[in-house]
């Protein structure tokens, strides 16, 4: 996606990590192909580590305990409906992406900022 770079390192001064609905196998090639992998290795969490996956929150919520961080101060970047969805029922504001496959109503919603470029990611994390 254009632009994650730049918005990545907008963000470094704050813990990120990857929730994913693919298999750990499925993203380190994903993620290695865009040269993401090593940025989010160690911080890396799948839907096969919990019970439901999206759009049920126990991914989020699983993200959320392994990073030692309260779902209320979490954020949650998502391009899809129901990880817009997951995000909410886990109680984590939610940054739908509407510059990808998922058009912005299908992403909009309660507790939920669209945007459509990832370099607009940064300044609305900081001041929603």
């Amino acid at each position: 996606m254009k632009g994650i770079f730049e918005a990545l390192d907008a963000l470094r001064h704050i813990p990120v990590c990857v929730a994913s609905s693919g298999s750990h196998d499925k993203m380190r090639f994903t993620l290695g192909m865009t040269g993401l992998y090593e940025r989010f290795a160690g911080r890396i969490h799948s839907s096969d580590e919990v019970a439901r996956g999206k759009p049920a929150p126990d991914l989020f919520l699983h993200a959320a305990r392994r990073m030692n961080v309260e779902p209320a101060a979490c954020a949650v970047v998502e391009d899809s409906q129901y990880g817009v969805q997951a995000a909410r029922a886990a109680g984590i504001c939610a940054f739908g992406c509407a510059g990808g496959l998922t058009p912005a109503d299908r992403l909009e919603g309660p507790n939920t900022v669209l945007f459509r470029d990832m370099r607009e990611l940064p300044s609305l994390i900081v001041d929603p």
